[in-house]
């Protein structure tokens, strides 16, 4: 038998939604400004989630890659994509279904989400904000990006919860090491960015090929 978690935490891109078009469109735009060489929407898959910054400096070509120009790319790109982030950006089919359902269970629910805070806080409220979730926290200055464990550890403490009770679902490599770094439940989502095959590599205990599969959980 399954055991019972009281909270959970959703990563957001790749897990909640689909970001890659307006991820994709709005850096092929700031690179096409910069008249350096775009990429196709399947090859951003693999450049994000590590953030904004690290998703520029795997774009930049690297003789262009100084310091000084990674930080001028990057406010640019906080700046076009803030505005065009939620222009083609949609929930996975089956997630309002999950998070209707879960605070009947008294299932606590968080977002986590390496993504700037100030563009992670504008898509909640643009998608999600009659939904349950009590913390909702992205990248900021005052913890390290995942995989370290520290924003996890931080959230979980926000909920109240033990770090065994915390049922962890994402869909990179980088949120099952978040996960066990944590001592969370490392579950993946098969829709998202990367193929179940990585996140079992990386340790899931548990592959969702559907957001209601998790229900089992709770």
């Amino acid at each position: 038998m399954n055991k019972k978690y009281k909270a959970i935490i959703f990563d957001l891109d790749g897990t909640l939604i689909n970001s890659i078009p307006d991820i994709a469109d709005s850096m092929n735009e700031v690179l096409s400004a910069y008249g350096y060489p775009q990429y196709s929407h399947n090859q951003y898959k693999y450049f994000v989630g590590n953030g904004i910054r690290r998703l520029v400096e795997r774009c930049v070509p690297p003789e262009y890659a100084t310091p000084e120009n990674i930080a001028n790319i990057f406010g640019t790109m906080i700046e076009v994509y803030g505005n065009n982030c939620v222009n083609k950006t949609r929930v996975y089919e089956g997630i309002y279904e999950l998070l209707d359902v879960l605070p009947a269970k008294r299932v606590k629910m968080a977002i986590l989400s390496n993504k700037t805070d100030s563009i992670t806080q504008k898509i909640y409220d643009k998608l999600f904000r009659n939904n349950h979730f009590e913390l909702v926290l992205g990248a900021t200055d005052s913890f390290p990006k995942k995989p370290n464990p520290t924003s996890a550890l931080f959230v979980a403490g926000s909920l109240a919860v033990a770090p065994d009770e915390v049922f962890y679902l994402g869909d990179t490599s980088i949120d099952m090491e978040t996960a066990y770094a944590a001592g969370f439940f490392p579950a993946g989502a098969s829709w998202g960015f990367r193929p179940a095959d990585e996140l079992l590599s990386f340790g899931a205990k548990f592959i969702a090929d559907s957001p209601t599969d998790c229900l089992r959980f709770f």
